[in-house]
């Protein structure tokens, strides 16, 4: 077994401390601790890094979506030397997609053969008048707002991978949880270390997301620098939601790694 040890960041969620105004306040907090991984039983996940385009072309997609200045720095200057690092090591990369834009690369069609048939889906329970109004209310107030639909839906049309994360002929694309399950089940991998956006949406709930593949019993941790969040008005100064995403993954996951920690561990194996 390859072992590397790096040092993480994790969250100690206890004790209360009922002699203080605040309770809470008496946790632990985050702590640092160097732990063995095994690259032999990890993967490193590069999850939703798409090509949004620019401004220009698709105006209405990052009205909405603030967060696409913060994910196109990522993969222009955190992926070249983190997926560099991983490719030269003994630890796989995968990549874990949504749309169709990925549909006849070897990695995916790997993937396909592998993974055999998707279960069939439990049927969604259709909605009744009031509740299509409803749903018809969010559209328009909450997300995406109107003026911005078409954008949106021709950006996601037109959407493929930023040139940082091309995946290379040999790596595994999964496009769902069924797929990503029967790759780690292929090779033995059983911890699962995110990057990609956001940490707090797609990388949480989306398929292949922490939330399915921890009900499979993987580990999920995160890379630190490598994911920004979805913010709101009222956290995007400090990006408030990234942290408590962050936290949430060490509470409820895995643990959260510091880029340069985990580069540095990837070239002295134990």
């Amino acid at each position: 077994m390859d072992l590397i040890k790096i040092r993480a960041d994790y969250y100690q969620q206890f004790d209360a401390d009922f002699n203080l105004d605040v309770p809470g306040e008496g946790y632990g907090g985050w702590k640092k601790a160097e732990i063995d991984v095994s690259t032999e039983h990890t993967a490193l996940i590069v999850m939703h890094a798409w090509d949004m385009g620019s401004r220009e072309e698709y105006p209405g997609w990052h009205r909405a979506v603030e967060y696409i200045p913060r994910a196109s720095e990522i993969c222009k200057t955190i992926f070249p030397t983190l997926l560099k690092a991983v490719r030269n090591s003994n630890m796989r990369l995968i990549h874990v997609v949504s749309g169709s834009y990925y549909q006849n690369l070897p990695g995916y069609l790997k993937t396909v053969e592998l993974a055999g048939p998707e279960p069939e889906q439990p049927s969604k329970i259709e909605a009744d008048p009031v509740t299509s109004q409803l749903w018809k209310f969010r559209e328009k107030n909450v997300f995406v707002g109107e003026h911005n639909d078409a954008d949106v839906n021709r950006g996601f049309a037109e959407m493929g991978f930023p040139p940082e994360a091309e995946p290379l002929d040999e790596e595994y694309i999964a496009g769902n949880s069924h797929q990503l399950s029967a790759i780690c089940k292929a090779h033995g991998i059983n911890h699962l270390i995110y990057t990609g956006f956001a940490i707090n949406w797609c990388l949480l709930l989306s398929p292949g997301g922490m939330a399915d593949m921890s009900r499979r019993g993987i580990m999920c941790s995160a890379i630190r620098q490598a994911v920004t969040a979805v913010e709101s008005k009222e956290t995007a100064r400090e990006e408030i939601c990234k942290q408590i995403a962050l936290w949430r993954v060490a509470l409820a996951f895995g643990f959260v790694f510091d880029l340069y920690d985990f580069i540095s561990a990837l070239s002295h194996k134990i």
